[in-house]
């Protein structure tokens, strides 16, 4: 099947919302009672659950039947402006080139390599679409793996350094359990390997004979890391290290110089670090820093001057990170500070090579990349001319290329690959996204912009509009506003196909860069979590007041959108200022917080606590979560503004119950609340780049009916 429809679309549509059955359920913390009728549909295996869910897919099918052609129209234009058939630029590794086909008709792509020309041959060769490689071995086609399925999902894919096998893990359900297969690309035959219940990630030893894979507890927390040794029973893989402490992830890799296994361990606040010698991994692990209540660190391998050192990003005394180098048989020892804590400047990442070591770090809001000298310890830095864009260095598995391949893209700016030759520092295009229909970065402009909060904190905004619409804040305009802000995770700037057609209906699209979130260094997180997680709210309420009052939009005017704890956003805002937006589009959202984080037996709770707190054991976390959880806090007397509620059965991240419950809570105060429940989907949803499609195409038709641009 090529082009499957969403739940929504194969429902029999109904006019009358779901009336939820309220049944008698309360718990007590901390001497607080609390009434939550809802709690029934928590038990996903019940027809009764499965009916209800089921009956509001049919309803937002109903409610939605009007959107039918505009959803085809933008299923249409995201499908015209995207070549189809298409190649990713190849990456050298080994003797092989290693890239990616898409086709046209098929939801999934092709992996694929091609033979190097030539032992010194680092210029990739250029593709053409639809024509033959010479010597292209097909890897695996997912299309093909995922045949009878529903649902697909590629968790684990490496080839081993002597190119002879592959590994591959899927997910069929969308539960991100993963089941491992190893195939011998000589004969093309698979082998017995099979290995299930997996995490994803897992990889080869640099010698070809081993895997080394995670698995996950109860609470889909990866806890133990394996060794399987190819052509063995999986009966007899080895345990090479176990995380008792629920608070912990582990995973393991080896470094690029393939000299050492990493170990890493880590909650959202602490970090601990092992190696073992990549040629003898029945070793005992040897720590790199014990851990340390705060303390977080990352590893990596690099060989200066014939001695083996690492190089060492923690924050220690250093809050938004600071780069050391110690010997690697005594990483306890002597510390060489190699980058300085500087405020201000968040370093994020060092990788490693022969000759030198990229690094990435945040500065003013963006992203920059640079090469660090080992001799120096100085950062070339690569500049880019737009003022808001995304760069990161990706796809470098060789220990001493002459040249690095990075990524680039903005709003305006589709994605691009580039290649950074080191002999001239020149930085070579080898492709940009072909976007069809006569798209021009011209007619687009991007743009930052600064709220200010209630406690006067400068908040960032990112902006990209249609030029022929006239510029943004000139006169009102339909706007389109998305919030994150936890996890310091930043929400960059990037190309999307799919929004061009707002944009191209006059829409503008923002980004409110809240606290939470690590657009501006360390502390732009710690201010937003813990007992600061308000700021999140109210930043993006301010934000949306700053876009009101200065004349990008009006109330009525105006649309947000968040995902996951970004649904959690949309929640709590909803309720602080319902008043503000037109619609609030949720995706996956974490809505009902308390209840799940008050569980340690749920998926990933406990690893919660360090971001949100433990309102299990303190009352005082308990009554703040309690003040902002959007479920706990849905109002009575006001007018909510129109909410879609976008969700998956088989999410293991946020359970599908939390906004199955909101949407029955919110009813109830008489807020026009639609559920759309992916019945085979986890949490980043449908899977195949057709289904994709149609569930973007989905969300923006109803997006742009509230909008009032629907017809346009």
């Amino acid at each position: 099947m090529t082009h499957d429809a969403s739940p929504t679309e194969n429902a029999r549509p109904q006019t009358s919302a779901p009336t939820a059955p309220r049944v008698p359920h309360s718990r007590e913390f901390h001497g607080n009672v609390v009434d939550d009728p809802y709690e029934w549909m928590r038990a996903k295996d019940d027809a009764g659950v499965i009916a209800h869910l089921e009956a509001e897919n049919a309803y937002t099918a109903g409610r939605t039947a009007h959107l039918a052609g505009l959803r085809e129209r933008i299923f249409g234009e995201i499908k015209g402006r995207t070549l189809e058939t298409d190649l990713s630029v190849p990456s050298r590794r080994g003797g092989w080139w290693y890239y990616g086909r898409t086709i046209e008709g098929k939801q999934y792509g092709v992996q694929c390599r091609a033979p190097l020309a030539a032992p010194d041959d680092w210029t990739p060769p250029e593709l053409t679409p639809g024509e033959p490689v010479p010597g292209e071995q097909v890897l695996l086609d997912a299309n093909v793996e995922a045949e009878g399925t529903e649902f697909f999902s590629l968790g684990s894919f490496d080839v081993s350094d002597d190119g002879r096998l592959m590994l591959f893990g899927v997910d069929v359900a969308g539960d991100e359990r993963y089941t491992i297969r190893v195939r011998d690309l000589e004969t093309g035959d698979e082998l017995g390997d099979e290995i299930p219940g997996t995490s994803s990630g897992a990889e080869f030893s640099p010698d070809g004979t081993s895997i080394i894979y995670s698995t996950v507890d109860d609470a889909w927390r990866p806890d133990t890391l394996w060794r399987h040794v190819v052509g063995t029973p999986v009966a007899d893989d080895i345990k090479l290290f176990h995380e008792p402490d629920e608070r912990y992830w582990l995973g393991g890799g080896f470094t690029r110089s393939e000299k050492f296994l990493v170990i890493g361990l880590g909650s959202s606040i602490t970090s601990e670090i092992w190696l073992v010698p990549a040629d003898d991994l029945a070793a005992e692990p040897r720590v790199v820093w014990p851990r340390r209540e705060g303390i977080e660190y990352s590893v990596d391998h690099a060989i200066v001057d014939g001695e083996d050192y690492l190089y060492i990003l923690h924050n220690e005394d250093a809050l938004d990170f600071e780069l050391v180098r110690v010997i690697a048989t005594d990483p306890a020892g002597e510390r060489t500070v190699v980058r300085a804590h500087t405020p201000g400047i968040r370093l994020l990442d060092i990788d490693c090579f022969r000759d030198f070591a990229t690094i990435e770090y945040r500065r003013e809001g963006l992203a920059r990349i640079g090469l660090l000298d080992y001799a120096t310890g100085g950062v070339d830095e690569l500049a880019f001319d737009e003022p808001l864009y995304a760069a990161g260095f990706g796809g470098n598995r060789e220990w001493a290329p002459p040249m690095l391949r990075l990524g680039y893209d903005s709003f305006v700016t589709p994605n691009t690959v580039y290649d950074y030759r080191l002999s001239d520092r020149e930085l070579l295009l080898r492709k940009r996204q072909p976007v069809l229909g006569g798209y021009q970065a011209s007619d687009y402009e991007q743009a930052r912009v600064w709220a200010t909060a209630q406690d006067g904190t400068q908040i960032p905004l990112s902006l990209v509009w249609k030029r022929s619409f006239g510029d943004a804040g000139v006169a009102p305009r339909p706007l389109h506003l998305y919030g994150y802000g936890s996890y310091e995770h930043s929400i960059e700037p990037r190309f999307s196909v799919a929004r061009l057609s707002e944009l191209d209906r006059g829409v503008v699209f923002a980004v409110a860069h809240v606290r939470g979130g690590g657009e501006m260094g360390r502390q732009w997180y710690e201010d937003g979590k813990l007992s600061s997680k308000r700021n999140t709210f109210t930043d993006f309420v301010d934000c949306a007041l700053h876009l009101i009052d200065a004349g990008y939009t009006t109330r009525h005017q105006l649309v947000a959108e968040g995902g996951s704890a970004g649904g959690l956003l949309m929640g709590a805002v909803a309720n602080l200022a319902p008043e503000l937006f037109a619609g609030i589009l949720a995706d996956v959202p974490f809505v009902d917080a308390l209840t799940t984080i008050l569980d340690p037996s749920l998926p990933l709770t406990v690893i919660e606590w360090d971001e949100w707190g433990d309102p299990l054991h303190d009352p005082d976390v308990y009554a703040y979560m309690k003040s902002y959880s959007p479920y706990e806090n849905v109002r009575e007397g006001v007018t909510y503004p129109r909410i879609l509620a976008v969700t998956s059965l088989n999410d293991t991240r946020v359970l599908y119950v939390e906004p199955a419950k909101w949407v029955a809570r919110l009813r109830e105060v008489g807020a026009d609340a639609l559920l759309k429940c992916e019945m085979v989907a986890g949490h980043g949803g449908v899977s195949g780049q057709y289904n994709a499609w149609r569930e973007r195409a989905f969300e923006l038709a109803w997006l742009l009916d509230v909008l009032g641009v629907a017809d346009a």
